[in-house]
C-alpha cells in the first residue's frame, strides 16, 4: 500500500514541499545580505566574525544536515556515514570546519530527540571545537541557536562548552596583493517562507513531517546537475554580482552552485565557448552530455551577466546518502562530494575547482 501511495503521491508531495519551502523576495534578500555584511564588517561580534585567512589555512564548509530522529522523516540518516567519514578526514588534515546552518532539524523535532539520536555527529564536530577550528552558523530550521534562552545550556550539553553561534562570517584573505572577502551565511534571509514565518514551521512539523515519514520520501534528490539555478540561488547571485572583490557562499536551497553556475549551466557555458572556438570535437561531446540531462524544448540560459563569485554548498541530506560541500585550500576553492555509491565506502570526489584569484574583480 505504501509503495502504491509513493508512486501516486510522490511527485505531488515533493511539489507541495517545494511550494511551501521557498518564496524568495529579491529586495528583501538584497537588503538582508547588505545589512548583515556591513554589520559584520564594521562591528564583528554577536552577528558574525571576521577570520583573517593565511595561505596555509584550510576550510571545509558543509550545510543543511537537518539531523533528526533517525525515523523515516529524517533526511540525514542515509548521509550520516559520509558525513562522519568526511569530518574524520578534515580533522586529521587540519581543516577549519564552518557549519553553515540547518544542521539540526528543529522544525520537526524536539531538542531532546536531536541530542538523543545524533551523539556520534556531535562528537565528530566537537573534535573541531577542541582544536579551535569550528564556526557554527544558524539557519532557519535551527534558528533556535540564535533566539532561545536555553540555547547556551544545550550547546554545553552537546559540545561540553557553550560556543558562539553566528548569522554569518567573513573570510578575509590576500590574493595577488588584493583583499578578497568571502562572505558566508545560511541564505534564508529574505525568503518569505523561511525568514521567521510561523506558518511554514507549522506546515513542516504538523503536515509535511508525518506525511514524509509515512510515505518514506526524501525530496532532496541528487538531480541538481540536471537543473538551472533555483530562483533563490539566482537572487543570491544577483546580490554578489554587485559587490567588488567579494564572494558569497550560502546553503539553504540544497542545490550546489559553483562559481555562480550549476553543473548543467557550466555545460552550457562550455558549449558556448567551444562553439565560438569552432571546436567540433568539444561541441559534439557537450551536446551528447546535454541530451542526457535536459528535456526537449529546454532553452539555454543567458550568460551576459556571468560573474564567478557565488557558491552554494548544497546539502548533507541527499536521498542517495551523498553530501556536498565547499573546500578552500592553497588559494583554491573546490566543490566536492562524499559518496559511497562507487566503492561501497565513503569516498571524496572532486567536482569543480578554481583559483581564488579568478574571483577578484
Amino acid at each position: 500500500m505504501r509503495k502504491l501511495l509513493q508512486k501516486l503521491l510522490g511527485k505531488w508531495v515533493i511539489r507541495l514541499s517545494n511550494k511551501f519551502g521557498s518564496r524568495p523576495n529579491q529586495k528583501r534578500i538584497h537588503n538582508a545580505l547588505t545589512t548583515l555584511y556591513h554589520t559584520i564588517s564594521k562591528s564583528p561580534g554577536k552577528r558574525g566574525i571576521i577570520l583573517e585567512v593565511k595561505q596555509a589555512d584550510r576550510f571545509i564548509i558543509f550545510s543543511d544536515q537537518h539531523k533528526g530522529a533517525r525515523d523515516y522523516a529524517d533526511d540525514f540518516s542515509l548521509a550520516e556515514p559520509n558525513y562522519l567519514a568526511a569530518l574524520n578526514h578534515y580533522r586529521k588534515n587540519n581543516f577549519h570546519y564552518i557549519n553553515l546552518g540547518d544542521s539540526e532539524e528543529l522544525w520537526e523535532n524536539l531538542m531532546e530527540t536531536i541530542i538523543k539520536h545524533n551523539q556520534a555527529t556531535f562528537d565528530a564536530e566537537r573534535a573541531f571545537i577542541e582544536a579551535g577550528a569550528f564556526t557554527k552558523i544558524f539557519g532557519n530550521h535551527d534558528l533556535y541557536w540564535d533566539n532561545d534562552p536555553l540555547a547556551g545550556f544545550n550547546l554545553n550539553r552537546i559540545y561540553g562548552q557553550k560556543i558562539s553561534v553566528y548569522e554569518g562570517v567573513i573570510l578575509k584573505t590576500t590574493v595577488d596583493t588584493k583583499t578578497l572577502n568571502i562572505f558566508l551565511t545560511h541564505g534564508h534571509q529574505g525568503d518569505l517562507q523561511s525568514d521567521g514565518n510561523w506558518f511554514s514551521k507549522w506546515f513542516v512539523s504538523t503536515i509535511w513531517a508525518p506525511l514524509q515519514s509515512f510515505l518514506r520520501i526524501n525530496p532532496n534528490t541528487p538531480a541538481y546537475d540536471s537543473q538551472l539555478k533555483t530562483e533563490h540561488n539566482s537572487m543570491m547571485y544577483s546580490w554578489q554580482a554587485e559587490q567588488m572583490n567579494t564572494s558569497l557562499i550560502t546553503g539553504h536551497t540544497h542545490q550546489p552552485v559553483f562559481a555562480s553556475l550549476t553543473h548543467l549551466e557550466r555545460i552550457y557555458l562550455k558549449l558556448k565557448n567551444a562553439t565560438a572556438a569552432h571546436n567540433e570535437k568539444e561541441i559534439e561531446m557537450l551536446n551528447l552530455e546535454l541530451r542526457k540531462r535536459i528535456k526537449k524544448g529546454d532553452e539555454a540560459p543567458e550568460f551576459k551577466q556571468y560573474k564567478p563569485g557565488y557558491f552554494n554548498s548544497g546539502c548533507c541530506c541527499f536521498n542517495d546518502g551523498d553530501i556536498t560541500g565547499i573546500e578552500i585550500e592553497n588559494d583554491l576553492i573546490r566543490l566536492i562530494k562524499w559518496s559511497f555509491l562507487k566503492t561501497g565506502s565513503p569516498e571524496r570526489i572532486l567536482l569543480e575547482e578554481m583559483k581564488l584569484a579568478e574571483l577578484l574583480d
